[in-house]
């Protein structure tokens, strides 16, 4: 009778400790780090990746599961910070002179500067929506009161073009009614919801952007235009948004319009825009100076006095049109 009694209390004791222990070693768990693309970061005990979705438990929260999309995360920066604060990771190195380094806090830095980097490639122009990691021109739109963000194509007139810019440039005409531009289709693919939309243009490094040696040469009814293959966005480029003549099959852009685009004067038919570049010098943010009518249009690229890009992006305005296909939508992070 009596060892069975210590038995029970040994058992009971036994059982105490253990989970003791297991509450202790689960209370001594480094906290670990989500860090998201926008810079804020998660604190939490542990995650786990499901599919495309991030389950973790909060560790200024605890208690139940939460979740987010796996693509809000900078797996870069996470994993960085995480070598960095593992268990037995270097600690600071002091020299005689008592200065040194903390290799940790070296590894935060470039997990810092890369993050940075990250961000500046896709920089937030509203709350949950990012421009993308890509090169191309995107417009902001709005659809039934949600935002959007819509790649418009370059349209270079039928020519194989590639590359997201395209640079066909030419001379500036001096007037007269040719049709120097002509696009197919009576309306662009893209047509946008708002009469002020602000576009958006990557920007290349100029480095890795020098023109080809075998450059095309391209007849252009006299425009004398050599096609850069390997061009790229200049932040010193004017750009503006021209009205296109609608015809039955095509749209197109008479040179009498194209050579105002040189001059101090405007038309009615072409609305000069505001450019802004974002901060990291990846984006170059356009705004319209005038709304625009329901019609279509074209965004033209000046070079310098002297040339212009016969390449350019067209699109319309029409309040009616249907959702655009593959538009970018602002991502909310899950509560």
């Amino acid at each position: 009778m009596k060892n069975s009694r210590r038995l029970s209390i040994f058992l009971v004791l036994l059982g105490g400790f253990w989970l003791s222990a297991s509450w202790l070693a689960f209370a001594q768990t480094p906290n670990q780090r989500l860090i998201l693309n926008d810079g804020s970061y998660q604190i939490v005990r542990k995650y786990e990746i499901v599919g495309d979705r991030v389950r973790y438990i909060s560790a200024e929260r605890g208690g139940e599961w939460e979740e987010l999309p796996a693509s809000l995360v900078d797996w870069v920066a996470t994993q960085a910070w995480a070598k960095a604060h593992a268990p037995g990771a270097p600690g600071p190195v002091v020299s005689n002179a008592g200065t040194g380094s903390q290799q940790a806090a070296e590894i935060d830095k470039e997990a810092k500067a890369e993050r940075d980097e990250e961000l500046a490639r896709k920089p937030a122009i509203l709350p949950g929506l990012r421009l993308p990691d890509e090169d191309g021109v995107f417009i902001l739109d709005t659809f039934h009161g949600e935002p959007e963000l819509i790649e418009v194509p370059q349209n270079s007139g039928g020519l194989n073009t590639p590359t997201p810019h395209n640079v066909l440039r030419s001379a500036i005409p001096l007037g007269g009614n040719k049709q120097i531009i002509q696009l197919e289709g009576y309306k662009a693919k893209v047509q946008v919801h708002v009469n002020q939309p602000v576009i958006y243009i990557s920007l290349d490094d100029p480095k890795e952007a020098e023109a080809d040696d075998r450059a095309l040469v391209v007849d252009t009814q006299g425009a004398g235009s050599v096609k850069d293959k390997h061009s790229h966005s200049s932040p010193t480029s004017r750009y503006v948004i021209v009205r296109v003549q609608v015809k039955p099959q095509t749209r197109v852009i008479g040179a009498m319009k194209v050579s105002m685009l040189g001059k101090a004067e405007q038309s009615v038919d072409i609305v000069d825009t505001v450019s802004e570049v974002l901060p990291g010098g990846h984006w170059l943010k356009l705004t319209p100076k005038l709304p625009l009518d329901i019609d279509e249009y074209a965004l033209m690229e000046i070079l310098s006095s002297k040339d212009i890009n016969l390449d350019v992006w067209d699109f319309g305005v029409n309040p009616r049109s249907p959702e655009a296909k593959n538009a970018i939508s602002p991502v909310e992070l899950s509560k």
